[in-house]
């Protein structure tokens, strides 16, 4: 950890109180405020190496999926480049599957890639069965869709029940079969919207989360956390590192700002602006 003299050089006298938190986590005296040049010093102080951008880059496209763009980026940056192309190609078509609502392909094809992927995750396995179970509400299957429930999701809830919210919210699409056609956004639905009796029904809070489930994002919520858990089993890390570097500085400038340093008015929300973008940009590629 830096000293205060180390501290106090760099961000002009601050005198010792105002960096040393008190017992209950709070700062006993005002920190210093920065203009925006002040702040732009202070960025281009830092030692960024090129090496470690280069690795961030490489890293992204191969979690990613760009298994070619990544060895081709290494060779050019003197970045050592083993890459299983298969394996990536593999993740993705699954992450692929997934996103497109081919459930049942994606949890065939992750058990003929390692069975203990699903089998040591109780919590993905129950959200790919959830998925499946709204991909057979999407088509009006609903015989099947009850039967699924029974036989696989009614268990799981059983035993575990940090799984029922969830199951009841899904469910609930079953009793409000409009609900389910309304808040369809795939490429496929062509259905009408219902009257505006029922759509003024649906203005109701309570079913923002119903609806939820039939946005194209829960696909998409569900094949990021199986892709973290193929990666996990790889030897991977479960995100890219530049997701990880934008969640911390994100987390970073919001604890500033608890704090009451004086950060430009521009600086105070730039790291969660950035996360947003990236992270969402990762979430839809």
């Amino acid at each position: 950890m830096a000293s205060t003299s180390t501290r106090s050089s760099r961000f002009g006298p601050i005198a010792a109180s105002a960096i040393t938190s008190t017992g209950s986590g709070t700062v006993s005296s005002s920190l210093p405020t920065f203009d925006s040049r002040q702040w732009e010093d202070e960025l281009g102080k830092a030692d960024i190496s090129k090496h470690d951008l280069n690795t961030l880059v490489f890293d992204y496209l191969l979690i990613e999926g760009f298994s070619d763009a990544a060895v081709e980026f290494a060779r050019e940056t003197g970045l050592p480049a083993d890459v299983d192309h298969e394996k990536v190609q593999e993740r993705m078509e699954i992450r692929q599957a997934v996103e497109d609502g081919r459930v049942e392909e994606a949890v065939r094809r992750v058990n003929e890639l390692d069975p203990e992927i699903l089998d040591t995750n109780a919590p993905l396995l129950f959200h790919l069965h959830l998925l499946r179970l709204i991909e057979l509400i999407r088509i009006d299957d609903v015989d099947n869709a009850l039967a699924f429930a029974t036989a696989e999701l009614a268990p799981r809830g059983a035993q575990n029940p940090e799984f029922l919210a969830d199951l009841e919210r899904t469910m609930a699409l079953l009793a409000f079969p409009d609900l389910a056609r309304f808040a369809d956004d795939s490429p496929s639905s062509s259905r009408p919207p219902p009257d505006s009796e029922t759509l003024t029904l649906f203005q109701d809070p309570a079913f923002i989360p119903i609806m939820a489930l039939m946005k194209r994002s829960q696909r998409v919520k569900v094949a990021k956390e199986l892709n973290a858990a193929i990666l996990e089993s790889q030897g991977h890390g479960m995100e890219t590192k530049l997701s990880g570097l934008v969640r911390l500085m994100a987390w970073g400038e919001q604890k500033l700002v608890e704090c009451g340093l004086g950060l430009p008015e521009e600086e105070k929300s730039k790291g969660r602006g950035w996360a947003d973008k990236v992270l969402g940009n990762q979430s839809g590629h």
